[in-house]
């Protein structure tokens, strides 16, 4: 279905992934998408990117701007163009109509109603069709890693962020775990919280802490859901949402009420029973340059590891970012 693209076609793919993200936020629940139009030349003729639901898609608002310049043009568009009939109209028609001769595809579509049904319209039209391949289809297909979770497997993708010491504690063995990590990284947190759909601790944690888990003094579209998992009662005057089933269970109803995204920030319990049941999807794990040692501080997951190596969980090899005098890895456990 893909053939190799170009260093330019690569350069265009990343404008695509950079308007995108023009329309985080407020896109729900449909993904983010961009598009830029280039024509026989090499020269960008139009650009567009989902700004709301229900507003018109990337593609379309590319080809207003590009308007004749369309014909014979290469249209790059982050995501597989839709070609169902939804609030709007298929943008492969509107790609054909408009006489686009070659697409460039970022990611294909997960949803198992609409899967390469835009790839298959667009060929049998007589357009190129190329989907991209290595890094660059790699970033396209994360940069909607919430809905792809959402729409094909009915649960929420889950990132569970961690601030540990250089000796893999959460806390302090008397269970103090405030303020592990410095300033920057606190911050990136409310950016983290803001971003998703909904943000989750254990009861465990809600009893010690009685965390508010807003995003503050951040930018944010809406505030997320703020959640805690296990049983009640939730203490006096907190504002969260008491979770008390199964966690599959509980994931497959807040997916049905649409959280694409949940932030789980709880201690080793909450995360353990999450990676035990196979439901971490992404590692955040802010490092900060301080040693606890000994053996009673709580660690990242609690409870025995793996018996052997051969059963550690493989994870993906880490991107590394510093923040202050913190490094924050990040991780998949599993790519959607």
């Amino acid at each position: 279905m893909s053939s190799s693209i170009s260093p330019a076609d690569i350069v265009q793919l990343e404008r695509a992934l950079e308007l995108a993200e023009r329309g985080r936020g407020s896109t729900a629940p449909n993904p983010i998408v961009g598009c830029v139009m280039v024509d026989s030349d090499g020269s960008v003729v139009g650009e567009g990117w989902h700004e709301r639901a229900g507003g018109p898609h990337a593609e379309r608002v590319a080809l207003d701007v590009a308007g004749v310049k369309a014909t014979g043009a290469t249209a790059y568009v982050s995501l597989e163009p839709c070609a169902h009939q939804g609030r709007t109209p298929p943008c492969t028609q509107a790609l054909i109509d408009a006489g686009v001769s070659r697409v460039v595809i970022g990611a294909l579509d997960v949803d198992p109603r609409t899967a390469s049904l835009g790839v298959a319209a667009l060929r049998e039209a007589g357009l190129v069709v190329q989907v991209a391949e290595g890094g660059i289809a790699q970033r396209a297909r994360r940069q909607n890693e919430g809905f792809r979770r959402w729409v094909r497997d009915g649960r929420p993708f889950v990132v569970y962020k961690a601030a540990v010491t250089l000796d893999g504690r959460v806390a302090a063995a008397g269970g103090d775990a405030r303020w592990v990590s410095g300033e920057e990284s606190r911050r990136r947190v409310h950016e983290l919280r803001a971003a998703c759909d909904a943000v989750a601790v254990g009861i465990g944690t809600v009893r010690r802490e009685n965390p508010l888990l807003t995003a503050r003094g951040v930018d944010a579209v809406v505030q997320p859901r703020r959640l805690a998992f296990g049983k009640g009662p939730l203490p006096e005057g907190s504002e969260l949402e008491l979770r008390t089933g199964p966690i599959q269970e509980e994931l497959a109803v807040l997916a049905a009420e649409g959280v694409q995204t949940l932030l789980l920030e709880g201690g080793p319990t909450l995360a353990g029973a999450f990676l035990r049941s196979g439901l971490i999807d992404k590692l955040l794990l802010f490092v900060a340059p301080k040693l606890i040692g000994g053996d009673d501080a709580p660690s990242l997951f609690g409870g025995p590891g793996a018996p052997t190596m051969a059963d550690a969980i493989e994870t993906q090899a880490c991107d590394v970012e510093v923040l202050g005098s913190d490094v924050l890895l990040t991780s998949y456990l599993a790519e959607v």
